[in-house]
């Protein structure tokens, strides 16, 4: 596998219609538009084109194919909980944003959001960041951010499009948008339905042939308003609801058939834009709101001891930000400063043979106030960044992050650079304020990154980058528990390491073109405290990359065979990966490698079919312990821009 996965990683990346390597507007790195030439930031793009050609495939499986980036779940049973990793950061490490701006699920114990709630129907590209970002982004970009940047009105004209799906599983999804983009105003509504009855969520490892479908619904819809107030300024608002049902099992290996989750997502807010001579000043809020609500019904029994059970999670954030960029000859320079609020209100409740448990429900709030600047020089191929974030929490005080990223760009086809970075991981409201471990005396985990790499742009369309990366993340947050007195709490008590290698190609020649990826990534976690918090005396040190592979491959190869027909073939290898099991040792996941297909024919330039055919092997492996992933399956449908 390791000599295989030499052939390179999966750059995603535009190309016009000749094949050629296109120098990229990305809009992440920097906060506004910036060529990728002109950055040593590492980033990758998943543009229009490839999403598209995508339409059988969900954003955690886009995300899996993007060097470095794992996405835990993304293979299981639809409306699986999918965790993000970049290069081997653990949950909540990774950003999410939503055109640009930060969206989080306070009510969850990492933060982290839930990847669920985007359909690629929606969304116009991708940006996905890596390295540490919290000079620009804030808490939880320790790793990196993936910047989802939603589907963009076509200028002067008003379009109908959507699509229809079917397949496997009884899985379905009908989508449908409307754009009109005449005169100062323009605006989209979208809305997608996308259900399917499923498999059994956990895997029944005896054969006893009784464990139940778990079947998936969502809905959701977009409205959006653009207005071009005069020639300087310009405003926009905007609304999203996410809605979907999904039943769960009891745990791996175990079946349930009356357990469920509703989740509920609203994203809307504002903003304002003023162009200037030397720039632009931007002003946005927003607002997210996140509701889970679980009920376990009392006609079938999973647990001995628990009849019926239902709790909910609610989250909300306020976001608000105000920035400006300045660009004077060689000079650029940024600064801003946002506001976050965050609150949480959940509470629990069951019923079995001990008789009712009703804990207090309980809330939880804390506010961030940010300001930050960036400053870059570019002069004859060099451009350095220099830039820093004053981080003041309601709760713990304040930190510093700061960002260096010089980079060289020679003979406008090779790129050289060194990016020096610090991060931060704000502690969540349940490791503030849980009532049973909860600890309002936790600092921030502290992170600091290095990267190293080239990037290389060849003829004939052939481009090249490699990098290697290293982070340390001090005051890591640990959940501790002590069994002599079933005392829990949560502790800055470790230290984690990850540091590894991502290679990317890509090569087009005609109606050909090959993509290809491989990451390395190992970890170690150490600490001086023993399972109850107490100090030890000395480190010890274990292997942290629970459910990430030390090494993952992508290759994939298209061809356009006529004007109108379209196939490629996608192979992904993963190696082995460990897996924890509370109170026990670690169990191994087994190696894995898929093989798709895909293949789309367009009768005109607004009319395709496509058909999309997953784990043509029919490989069996996991991602979860003790959870199916889908074996052979498929997708066709057909998509419309009129």
């Amino acid at each position: 596998m390791v000599a295989a996965a030499m052939i390179g990683s999966h750059l995603l990346q535009a190309q016009d219609s000749t094949g050629k390597v296109l120098d990229e507007i990305i809009l992440t790195a920097n906060k506004y538009p910036k060529k990728q030439s002109e950055t040593g930031k590492v980033t990758t793009v998943i543009n229009r084109q490839q999403l598209e050609k995508s339409n059988g495939k969900t954003i955690g499986e886009l995300l899996n194919a993007v060097a470095g980036t794992t996405i835990i779940g993304a293979n299981n049973n639809a409306g699986t909980n999918l965790t993000t990793s970049i290069r081997g950061a653990s949950a909540g490490n990774t950003l999410i944003l939503v055109d640009g701006i930060p969206v989080t699920d306070p009510s969850v114990n990492n933060n982290y959001f839930d990847l669920n709630f985007f359909s690629i129907d929606q969304i116009e590209r991708i940006e996905i960041l890596k390295g540490g970002q919290s000079t620009l982004y804030g808490s939880d970009a320790v790793a990196g951010v993936i910047n989802i940047i939603t589907k963009k009105v076509v200028r002067d004209k008003v379009s109908l499009y959507g699509t229809l799906t079917a397949g496997s599983y009884n899985s379905y999804k009908q989508s449908l948008g409307l754009s009109s983009g005449k005169g100062r105003t323009d605006y989209s509504v979208n809305y997608t339905h996308n259900g399917s009855k499923g498999f059994s969520t956990a895997y029944d490892k005896n054969g006893a042939g009784s464990f139940d479908k778990d079947g998936f619904d969502q809905h959701v819809a977009d409205i959006r308003l653009n207005q071009q107030i005069s020639e300087k300024w310009a405003a926009n608002l905007y609304a999203t609801y996410n809605h979907y049902k999904t039943d769960l099992d009891a745990s791996a290996f175990a079946d349930e058939k009356d357990y469920t989750v509703k989740n509920d997502n609203i994203r809307t807010g504002a903003g304002v834009r003023f162009d200037h001579n030397k720039g632009t000043l931007r002003f946005n809020y927003n607002f997210n709101y996140t509701e889970r609500a679980y009920l376990d019904d009392s006609l079938f029994k999973s647990s001995l001891y628990v009849d019926f059970s239902q709790s909910r999670y609610i989250g909300r954030t306020h976001f608000a930000e105000l920035y400006n960029n300045w660009k004077w000859a060689n000079w650029e320079l940024l600064a801003g400063a946002d506001y976050r609020l965050n609150n949480t209100y959940q509470f629990y409740f069951s019923t079995g043979i001990f008789g009712p448990y009703d804990p207090p429900a309980w809330n939880g709030k804390m506010n961030q106030v940010s300001p930050y600047s960036s400053v870059i020089f570019s002069k004859n191929g060099f451009n350095g960044e220099l830039g820093g974030r004053l981080n003041v929490h309601s709760e713990y005080g304040t930190n510093f992050t700061y960002t260096i990223n010089p980079s060289w760009l020679i003979n406008n086809n090779l790129k050289l650079f060194v990016n020096l970075y610090s991060a931060f991981k704000a502690p969540t409201l349940y490791q503030l304020f849980d009532p049973y471990a909860g600890n309002p005396g936790l600092e921030p985990e502290k992170g600091n990154i290095e990267e190293a790499g080239l990037e290389f742009w060849g003829s004939r369309s052939v481009r090249f980058r490699v990098v290697g990366f290293y982070r340390n993340t001090k005051d890591a947050i640990v959940y501790i528990y002590n069994p002599s007195t079933s005392a829990s709490k949560y502790l800055n008590v470790a230290e984690q390491k990850n540091y590894g290698v991502e290679t990317e190609f890509s090569y087009t020649a005609g109606k050909v073109s090959i993509t290809a990826n491989y990451t390395y990534t190992d970890g170690r976690t150490s600490s001086g405290y023993d399972g109850t918090g107490a100090p030890i005396g000395k480190d010890t040190s274990y292997y942290n990359l629970y459910r990430i592979p030390k090494h993952a491959v992508n290759l994939n190869v298209g061809v356009q065979v006529t004007p109108a027909l379209y196939i490629s073939g996608h192979l992904r290898s993963v190696s082995k990966r460990e897996e924890f099991v509370y109170g026990a040792m670690p169990e191994t996941l087994k190696a894995y490698t898929t093989i798709d297909l895909y293949g789309e024919y367009k009768f005109s330039k607004k009319i395709r079919l496509f058909l999309d055919l997953k784990n043509i092997t029919d490989q069996k492996y996991f991602e979860l312990l003790g959870y199916n992933t889908r074996r052979f399956n498929f997708t066709g449908g057909i998509s419309f821009n009129l």
